[in-house]
């Protein structure tokens, strides 16, 4: 018997070791739908938002390395994946995203529902298309998916509502040729960077998450250097932790003064598998190396000397092959760049480590600070990340939400064991941490996930709460609570302004998460944070932690400017004046 288009797709996706498909069921979708309820092995994820869909496949495809699937029906409902598909594009994830469609007679009629869904995700997809007759399967499938994989990116495969049931007229099995190419630079592009890195006094790396596959490799290549290494955020899991003694926290916004003075202090600044975007966290004047496999990602955030376009594991082989073992007496290279960036990383996080100390405001220093900052005596952020940390597993996954929660886990927990990190760190969607740990919980019932969410971008997506308890996800959701869009408000504050637009008016998210079925912790005092959180996270089931933090934290950068500190002081004194002659938003 001849297989229909829907059986095709879903027993292909079978094939591919496909285990969740994400998305909100409705009529085009229906014969596919039906198919997967019939195939063992793949189950149905019904979300209450496409949006949430669309992040919870990307995240399953960030953490396997494999493809991850959604689907959204006619119109609004492939709309709506738009923001997670641009989260995938943006993190080149592989994602299949089969979209609904309007019959085929109807295509072009401005028919109910009708979008051209290959105009709508033509900046998003490396590929689209609409299936337009039976006999384009097996063979659009899998183009669709070789070159979701391929590119590392998102794959449109749009469905008409009257094609799912029509039979294949010449059927085959979908074949997928998917193996990873191993690629290398050319030889004479290494030997002239070796040839730079021996002639450097002062080597930092900067490592992105292009390389976590190659950790030992790259740990030499920091003893062979004497190098500090700086991550990227998304390098913190593979590199964080006491193997690694080389490393020294991120840079940029949510970075620390040491690994700001180890890119500052080198006369060479190595990229490994990272495009980090911020231009203006890169030093001027220094020789820049990079490695990356993908040749457009070369010198495009600052001018690089050589660029090595390959794979990173293999190309810091050979270039450890082609490396002197150091200038000066014996060969041995002088390691105090490398101790002084440690010396002041360490003394950057014993600060932070008294900052999270919940009896921290209750001396001194903390008492003035408390006077100037949180005299409603909240809960310090600090302390809560700290606390999860402590408390979490060695191979949890983490989400988080965009903005202060990012900037809190960033700095206070740490990526040691086999932690992984997942969060919207190229895109900057809002909302993205609880459908991430949703899919993320997916894959591994067992292990435990964190995600840490803001109070707006929980809020934003709420609904899919539900969807951790209709499949009874243990996930452990940490709201730093402040009752502000909190990024926002630093933004606004350092730019001179008073705080304008960002208060919320939040419900008590524990009691919405058991009005929900969902066991629900709220937490006001600091006294309770690390016995909250204990609770929460070993506690069956999907758990809400709802800590209400203090909404006048500040995080300061790895290099405070005068112009940030002056507009911050200026904005204060604005609010300060506002809150006596006008109506507060609280």
């Amino acid at each position: 018997m001849a297989r229909t288009v829907a059986r095709a797709i879903v027993d292909a996706l079978s094939e591919l070791g496909v285990r969740q498909v994400f998305g909100v069921v409705g009529d085009a979708l229906n014969p596919l739908t039906d198919a997967i309820r019939t195939t063992d092995g793949l189950e149905w994820v019904g979300c209450r938002h496409e949006e949430a869909a669309a992040f919870a496949a990307s995240a399953q495809s960030q953490l396997t390395g494999t493809l991850g699937v959604c689907m959204g029906t006619v119109g609004p409902g492939s709309v709506h994946l738009l923001n997670g598909l641009y989260d995938a594009a943006k993190s080149h994830a592989p994602v299949l995203a089969i979209a609904g469609q309007v019959p085929l007679a109807e295509l072009g009629s401005d028919y109910f529902q009708e979008v051209d869904n290959d105009a709508l995700f033509s900046d998003v997809a490396v590929f689209r298309a609409t299936v337009t007759s039976p006999d384009q399967l097996p063979q659009m499938l899998e183009t669709a998916v070789r070159t979701a994989r391929g590119r590392k990116g998102v794959a449109v495969l749009t469905v008409p509502g009257d094609l799912g049931e029509r039979e294949l007229t010449a059927d085959r099995p979908s074949r997928f040729s998917l193996n990873p190419p191993v690629s290398r630079p050319d030889e004479s592009a290494v030997r002239r960077a070796a040839e730079l890195l021996d002639r450097s006094e002062r080597v930092t790396l900067l490592v992105g998450e292009g390389a976590r596959a190659a950790r030992e490799d790259v740990l030499a290549l920091a003893d062979r250097l004497a190098a500090p290494m700086v991550l990227t955020l998304k390098a913190k899991a593979g590199y964080e932790g006491e193997t690694n003694p080389f490393q020294v926290g991120q840079t940029g916004l949510i970075g620390n003064p040491a690994a700001a003075s180890a890119l500052q202090d080198a006369d060479t600044i190595l990229l490994l598998g990272t495009d980090f975007p911020y231009r203006d966290w890169y030093p001027e004047g220094r020789t820049v190396i990079q490695v990356d496999t993908e040749a457009t990602h070369i010198g495009r955030r600052v001018p690089v000397e050589v660029g090595l376009v390959g794979d990173t594991g293999a190309t810091v082989r050979d270039l450890l092959g082609h490396l002197a073992d150091g200038p000066g007496p014996g060969g041995a290279r002088d390691r105090s760049h490398l101790d002084t960036a440690r010396e002041r990383f360490d003394r950057w996080r014993a600060g932070q480590a008294r900052l999270a100390d919940p009896s921290h405001d209750k001396g001194l220093l903390g008492r003035v600070r408390s006077a100037l900052d949180n005299r409603a005596h909240d809960i310090r952020p600090e302390a809560l990340a700290a606390a999860v940390d402590r408390v979490a597993a060695d191979d949890a996954v983490f989400t988080s939400d965009t903005g202060m929660a990012t900037v809190w886990l960033s700095r206070f927990v740490e990526m040691r064991g086999e932690r992984r990190l997942i969060g919207s760190y190229n895109l900057g969607s809002m909302a993205n941490a609880m459908p991430q740990a949703l899919g993320a919980q997916c894959l591994d019932r067992e292990r435990q996930v964190v995600a840490f969410c803001g109070d707006g971008g929980l809020s934003m997506l709420l609904g899919d709460l539900m969807t951790l308890k209709t499949y009874r996800l243990p996930v452990k959701l940490v709201v730093f609570d402040n009752r502000r869009l909190g990024m926002v408000k630093l933004e606004q504050e350092q730019a001179g302004l008073p705080e304008f637009g960002t208060v919320l008016d939040n419900p008590d998210f524990a009691a919405v998460a058991e009005a929900m079925g969902i066991t629900g912790i709220r937490v006001t005092d600091p006294a309770d944070v690390e016995p909250a959180v204990r609770r929460a996270l070993r506690s069956p089931g999907p758990v809400l932690l709802d800590v209400l933090t203090n909404p006048d934290e500040i995080a300061v950068p790895a290099k405070p400017t005068v112009a940030q500190g002056w507009g911050f002081a200026v904005a204060k004194v604005k609010e300060v004046v506002r809150s006596h002659g006008e109506p507060s938003e609280n």
